[in-house]
This record gives C-alpha cells, structure tokens and sequence, in this order.
C-alpha cells in the first residue's frame, strides 16, 4: 500500500506542557492550564490536535512522536504521576527491537535509558521439560549475522517510564492529564470531545485509545473485540547470577509455557515465566526461598547461583485483537489494537510500530493541510498495520499452542523444526531480522 513520506515538519511553538491540569475554561468559571488552539475547526476551537487516552508507554511515545510532526496533543492518564514514577510500579523488563530503539532514539528518548540498557547480542531457543534440561535441538539468533549490531536492547520499565515523564515536561507540544477519567466521546464534523468525570470538556480532531486492552475507547466507539485466554499467568522478576549472561537471550519451551530469561546490565536477567493460573498463583503465594527452589530446575545452571533481585509481578495471558482499529474520528494503538502473548516479546514492539505509522500518517496529513481524523487518513493507518498486526497475533497464538503442550509427536516436530532451521543461514538470518523489527514496510521513525 501506498505509504506517506518525507521529513517530518518542525514542531510549533507552544506554552510548557503541565502535568495534572485543573479545570478547562469550556467549563464556565474554571481555570485551565491545557493549551488552547487559535484555529475553529466546526465553531470549536480544539485545545490540542490530538487526545490520547492512556498514560502507559504507547501514550507518551505517540505524543512525543507527534510533536517532532507539529502536532499538538494531550494525554489524558487515568493513574497519578506519584503512581507512574513509583520504581515498584512495574516489574517487568521490555526486549526492544532494534526498530523500536531507531524510534525511542528519534523521538529523543533513548539517551536517557542507553546507560542502563543491555544489549541482546544472541536467543537461544530449546524445547524440554523442567529439571531434565534441554532438548537435543537449539536454534540459536547470533547478532553478528546481520549487519546492524545487536538484535534489539533490554531495558526495565522503572528507567523507560521515568525517561518518558521527563521528556514530556521537557516537550512543548505535549500536556498531560493526570488522574484523570474520560467519562464519554462524541464525534462530530469538525473534531472530537472527551468529557472527564469531573466536568472537564476536552476538544479536538482525533481521539486516539493507548488505554490497554480494555480500552474504554474502542467500547465507547463500539468497536468490538475477539481473542481468549491461555489459563496461563505470567510470573515476571528479577534474578542475580554468579556468571555473565554474555548478552544472551533464552527461551525455554516447556509443556505448561515458554520460560524466558533476558539478559539485563551486570549480573542480571529478567525471567517471564509462563505457567498455568494456579501454577502461577502457588508461585506468587510462596516465600522467597520456596520461589527459587521451584525456579532453580527451570532456570538451568548456565549462569550459576543465583538469588531473587526484585519484588515478584504476575500478569494473566490473553489474546485480543480488536475487529477494526479506527472508526470516526479514532484510531486504535498498541494493546487497545492487539494484545498479545509474550512468547516472542512483541506486545510493547508491535504498540511502537504502531505509534511510528500513526505517527507518520498524521504529520504527512498535517503538513498537506487535511484534517488529521478525517476518514481517508485514518484509513491509510488502518490498511498499513491491520494486516501486520493480525498476522503478528496469529503467530504467537500458533507458536504458544504448538509449544505448550507435551505431545511427543509435537515434541519431535518441534525438535527437527529447530535443528532445520539452525541449518540454514538464509532463513535463519531471515527470523534475526524479523525480530530486530527490521522486515516489512517500516514508518520513518524506525528507518
């Protein structure tokens, strides 16, 4: 499909962005630190370009992703500040693709987190059972067969968010909200309104839902959505180890679900551990000693001793993809779009992708003079990442199924399938690339 290019424009000048804003004057005698708009679109004016809902990740990197374009836009965040900036907020530690790094680098993002970001130099997949190791079959990804450097980075949620929260105070053309609701939407020709449940009216041309896989967005656009759970739930922490991961990544697939272990900076790794609800529930209910006696037999002891280095999180695992990303004057992003499973930790890369198209469709329409929620520009969104997206979910809901099970037919298919690939370089340089984000039409953040 056709896809907008060139430069991005220069961001407008504007007043500094402010966190928690009180009331807007739309409503009668209240003040209002949001920006307001000098143009009337339909006799309103609009008090930013965009309103984004969802104060997570995807959130912030469209905003600011949206300013390197000239577009204004405010985030409206159902969590408070204090609660975002907490180091114990999230545990969990992302596996950034290469592509998703050129973005964070562009939007101004990256020189803030490089310091602790780890390089992921090499994956390691097996197939086996817990305390009986490895499978005879590996595949393994090795960053020296592509030409770009590392495949992709690591990087705990606790540096990204904060780093997002700074660039933001930092970025004109952004306000947030914070602790706040958005209560209802109404579209009309010229533009879109969100009304908070404290009475506040926000105005302007597009809405566009970075508010997770409930997104109250989509269900106020009646947006439909189908997917499933696995009755997995995923145990995430941070592990210490005597040796050096060397840059290494593993995943190890066992028959109740894939365990992962991704290398942090030092001594350090992340572990996503994707086991049965009441597996999972046993795990978080059992004190730290118990926890690392089940671990141990999972973990393997390639990387020696080792010892919990952070609290313990846990997530239930589900597949969702919703039946259209756009509808009037909105646009879907990220998990709002497509949830995921973490198999291949894709669900934060495939929301980045996201953002980068957008991203890139709206500032070309801006610097053409359209209207950026007008049905042709939001369709250009729709038909660039429907079919990326769909393709995305229905792999991982295909890889989980074919790996979490004990079938020893399946186990042999699998074992040849590894060995198979690891034998061939052109295809396995192929699934390098495709994990370092670098396949496929890319927006031109991530180019």
């Amino acid at each position: 499909m056709p896809r907008p290019t060139g430069d991005a424009a220069p961001g407008l000048p504007q007043e500094p962005s402010r966190h928690g804003a009180p009331a807007c004057p739309i409503v009668a005698g209240a003040k209002c630190s949001i920006r307001r708009r000098n143009a009337l679109v339909g006799g309103m004016a609009h008090d930013s370009d965009i309103l984004i809902t969802g104060g997570g990740l995807n959130g912030p990197a469209l905003a600011l992703a949206l300013a390197k374009g000239g577009l204004t836009s405010t985030v409206i965040d159902a969590l408070p500040r204090q609660t975002r900036t907490d180091p114990g907020f999230d545990g969990r530690a992302y596996a950034l693709a290469l592509a998703s790094v050129r973005l964070l680098r562009g939007i101004g993002i990256w020189p803030a987190i490089a310091p602790e970001a780890q390089p992921i130099e090499r994956i390691v997949i097996t197939d086996g059972r817990p305390g009986e190791g490895a499978g005879p079959f590996a595949l393994t990804f090795d960053s020296a067969e592509i030409e770009e450097g590392a495949m992709g980075q690591m990087i705990e949620d606790r540096f990204l968010r904060r780093a997002f929260l700074d660039t933001i105070d930092a970025t004109p053309a952004v306000t947030v909200l914070d602790s706040a609701r958005v209560e209802s939407q109404a579209v009309d020709a010229g533009g879109v309104t969100l009304t908070l449940a404290d009475g506040r009216q926000l105005r302007g041309a597009l809405i566009v839902g970075c508010d997770g896989r409930g997104s109250g967005t989509a269900q106020r656009a009646d947006i439909r959505r189908h997917g499933h759970g696995y009755g997995q739930t995923a145990v995430t922490c941070a592990v210490a180890h005597a040796r050096p991961h060397d840059g290494a990544a593993h995943e190890f697939f066992m028959p109740e679900g894939p365990f992962a272990i991704l290398p942090l900076s030092g001594n350090r790794s992340s572990i996503v551990w994707s086991a049965g609800d009441a597996h999972a529930a046993d795990l978080m209910a059992m004190d730290e000693d118990a926890f690392l006696e089940a671990l141990r037999p999972v973990f393997g002891s390639h990387l020696g001793a080792i010892s919990l280095a952070s609290k313990r999180f846990s997530y239930p695992l589900n597949i969702t993809l919703a039946d259209s990303f756009t509808a009037d004057r909105v646009a879907l992003v990220g998990d709002a779009a497509h949830g995921l499973h973490p198999i291949a930790g894709q669900g934060l890369n495939a929301g980045l992708r996201d953002v980068a198209a957008l991203a890139d469709v709206l500032s070309t329409a801006h610097r053409r003079g359209e209207d950026p929620g007008a049905a042709p520009v939001l369709d250009r969104y729709a038909r660039w990442r429907r079919f990326d997206s769909g393709t995305l979910a229905a792999a991982t809901d295909g890889l989980n199924r074919l790996f979490s099970n004990d079938s020893p037919v399946l186990r042999l298919g699998r074992g040849l399938g590894l060995g198979a690939v690891q034998r061939l370089p052109a295809l396995r340089r192929a699934f390098i690339r495709e994990a370092a984000g670098l396949t496929g039409d890319l927006p031109a953040l991530m180019r």
